[in-house]
């Protein structure tokens, strides 16, 4: 029984994946599985409230997300999710620290008590950072993300003079074990990689971007890979 639950799992998995209808066949050869079976689960999936499309012979979409429980997170997945969780926790943004454990708790709290012992016990850990009381670059970065806000910094660059720019903050990362964010600087009239480290003010502003930021992000996307950290 555990084998087909992690088997249906894997379906739903395989569904999310996809955008567009993906025929039985592909199904069933990436399941490794006979299509009849295919057939059978995707029809246990439909009977489990799964809002699955399609039908034999023209494919088969996801068409509504579908919550299965996290009883269903095999172990790999487990882990993956409590390394990252506890990054967050134990990382510089207090802000983010808070709402990871929140997170930690809740998703605690639904596991049956085995799998939360297996959670608890996952042998992967992240040092804690050192954050400076009263810091709330990273806070105020995220919301200006969020808010698709432009943002003042004064910035420090290696070998010269601080400066005062207006960027569009397009997205927040890591980067050689250094925090990066990912901006259109007004200074510069083109893409720039700022370190949050070098940054002595952060100050959000009222006038939002000029296109949205996914496009910006995008275009930024298909030029770099993020070397040329100013």
């Amino acid at each position: 029984m555990a084998k087909r639950s992690e088997r249906l799992l894997a379906l739903m998995q395989a569904l999310r994946r996809r955008r567009r209808p993906v025929t039985g066949q592909v199904l069933a050869d990436e399941m490794g599985i006979s299509l009849r079976s295919l057939y059978r689960d995707i029809d246990t999936l439909k009977g489990m409230g799964a809002a699955i499309d399609g039908e034999a012979g023209l494919g088969f979409q996801l068409k509504a997300d579908y919550w299965l429980p996290p009883l269903m997170f095999d172990q790999e997945e487990l882990e993956a999710l409590v390394l990252g969780l506890r990054l967050v926790v134990y990382g510089p943004d207090s802000e983010m620290s808070a709402t990871a454990r929140d997170a930690t708790a809740k998703i605690a709290a639904v596991l049956p008590p085995d799998r939360r012992a297996e959670m608890e016990s996952v042998g992967l850990f992240a040092l804690p950072h050192t954050a400076t009381p009263g810091d709330t670059r990273l806070a105020d970065i995220r919301r200006a993300i969020r808010e698709e806000r432009q943002v003042e910094i004064d910035y420090a660059a290696p070998g010269g003079p601080a400066t005062r720019r207006t960027i569009y903050p397009l997205a927040l990362g890591y980067y050689e074990g250094r925090q990066i964010l990912v901006s259109w600087c007004t200074l510069r009239k083109d893409y720039r990689n700022f370190r949050i480290d070098r940054m002595a003010a952060v100050t959000p502003l009222e006038a939002k971007l000029p296109e949205p930021r996914r496009t910006l992000f995008h275009r930024w996307k298909s030029r770099s890979a993020l070397p040329d950290l100013t």
